[in-house]
C-alpha cells in the first residue's frame, strides 16, 4: 500500500509517499481502508523528530481516520466487513490502510460525508475528555479556548455551548475571531491586540474562566491562572508556547485552582476506548442532528502531505485540514 513515511527528520518536504506493507489486524483490532485521515500538530512534531509515536505502533503519521471496515481480527464483534467508520489512532493513518483497535472505532454520523467524517475522532475525543470528563465543565459556566479557530478550538466551542456554558477564545485574526462567533463564541479576543486576561476580568465581572482549555503552554502559564476563577481548572493540552514556565503556588492556592497536563496518543487502549464510547453515547447524536459539525478547511491529496503540513504551519486556517486517498 501507499503511505507517508519518514527516512527523515525535518520540514514538510520530509514527507515521502512511499510502498509499504499493509499491516494485518491482530487480535481485537479492524483494518480499515481508509479514505481520509485528519492532519494535527502532534504529525508536524512527529514529522521534526519531538513526538515519537508509543512502542509498538506505527511510524507512520496520523492519529485519526476516516474509511470503510476492510477486514477484521480475531475476536471483534460489532462490526462488519463494508461498515463505514471514523477512528482515533496512535498513528499509522497517513495510509491507504490501517490497523485500528475496535474499541476505537466510531460509525460515520449521520449527515457527515464518509471524507470529513475524518475531522472528528481526535478532536472530538481530545475535547470531550479534558473539557467535561476531567474539568466537568458545568451548565452555566465559562470556557476560555485559547485557539479558538482550531481544530479542538472550533469543537470545543460548539460543545461548550451546547451544554449551556459560556464561550470566550482568543485567535489572532479578525477573520479567525468571526468564524468562532458564528459557532457560537461570545467574546472574542485579538491577542495580538488585547490582554486576554485583562478581558476575561471584564466580561466575567471579576470572576474569571471557570475551565481554560491551553494549547499554548509555557508561555500562558502564569497569566491563565491569573485567568482563572476560584476552583477553575485549567487544562493544557499543548506546548506551542514552550514547556517550561514559572508557576505561582500563592495565586493557585489562593483560587483553590487546578492546572492539569494531558496527553491522548499514549493512553492504554483501555482508556482510548473508555473516551470513544462517552463521545459517541453525548457527541454522536449532536452531530447527527446536526447542532455540532465539523469544520473542514481544506483536503489535499496523500501523496500532498507537504503542503496540508505547511498549510497548518502557516496558521491561516479555520478547522481541520485533511488528507484523502481518493
Amino acid at each position: 500500500m501507499k503511505a507517508i513515511t519518514l527516512p527523515e527528520f525535518g520540514g514538510p518536504d520530509a514527507l515521502a509517499l512511499a510502498d509499504v506493507d499493509t499491516p494485518t489486524p491482530r487480535a481485537g483490532e479492524v483494518l480499515v481502508r481508509v479514505a481520509a485521515a485528519g492532519v494535527n500538530r502532534a504529525d508536524t512534531l512527529q514529522r521534526q523528530g519531538h513526538y515519537a509515536p508509543p512502542p509498538g505502533e506505527s511510524d507512520v503519521p496520523g492519529l485519526e481516520v476516516s474509511g470503510v471496515v476492510e477486514s477484521l481480527g480475531e475476536g471483534v464483534d460489532g462490526w462488519a466487513v463494508g461498515d463505514e467508520v471514523c477512528a482515533l489512532l496512535a498513528g499509522g493513518g497517513y495510509a491507504e490502510q490501517v490497523r485500528v483497535p475496535a474499541g476505537q472505532l466510531l460509525p460515520v454520523p449521520e449527515g457527515v460525508s464518509l471524507v470529513d467524517a475524518a475531522a472528528l475522532p481526535e478532536v472530538v475525543c481530545t475535547v470531550w475528555s479534558n473539557v467535561f470528563l476531567i474539568a466537568n465543565l458545568q451548565p452555566g459556566e465559562t470556557l476560555l479556548v485559547h485557539g479558538g479557530s482550531s481544530g479542538i478550538g472550533t469543537m470545543a466551542i460548539q460543545l461548550a455551548r451546547q451544554v449551556g456554558a459560556h464561550v470566550i477564545v482568543t485567535a489572532g485574526s479578525a477573520a479567525k475571531l468571526e468564524a468562532c462567533r458564528e459557532l457560537g463564541a461570545e467574546t472574542l479576543i485579538n491577542y495580538r491586540e488585547e490582554d486576554f486576561v485583562e478581558r476575561v476580568a471584564q466580561v466575567t465581572e471579576g470572576q474569571g474562566a471557570d475551565v481554560i482549555l491551553d494549547i499554548v503552554g509555557a508561555k500562558y502559564l502564569s497569566r491563565n491562572v491569573s485567568a482563572l476563577a476560584t476552583s477553575g481548572r485549567l487544562v493544557i493540552i499543548g506546548m506551542q508556547g514552550g514547556t517550561r514556565g514559572e508557576l505561582d503556588i500563592a495565586a493557585l492556592l489562593a483560587k483553590r485552582g487546578a492546572v492539569i497536563a494531558t496527553s491522548l496518543r499514549a493512553r492504554p487502549a483501555a482508556e482510548k476506548a473508555t473516551i470513544v464510547a462517552a463521545v459517541r453515547e453525548h457527541v454522536w447524536p449532536l452531530i447527527a442532528s446536526g447542532r455540532v459539525r465539523p469544520i473542514v478547511q481544506s483536503r489535499h491529496p496523500l501523496a500532498e502531505a507537504a503542503a496540508a503540513h505547511r498549510e497548518l504551519e502557516a496558521s491561516e486556517h479555520v478547522g481541520k485540514i485533511l488528507l484523502t486517498t481518493g
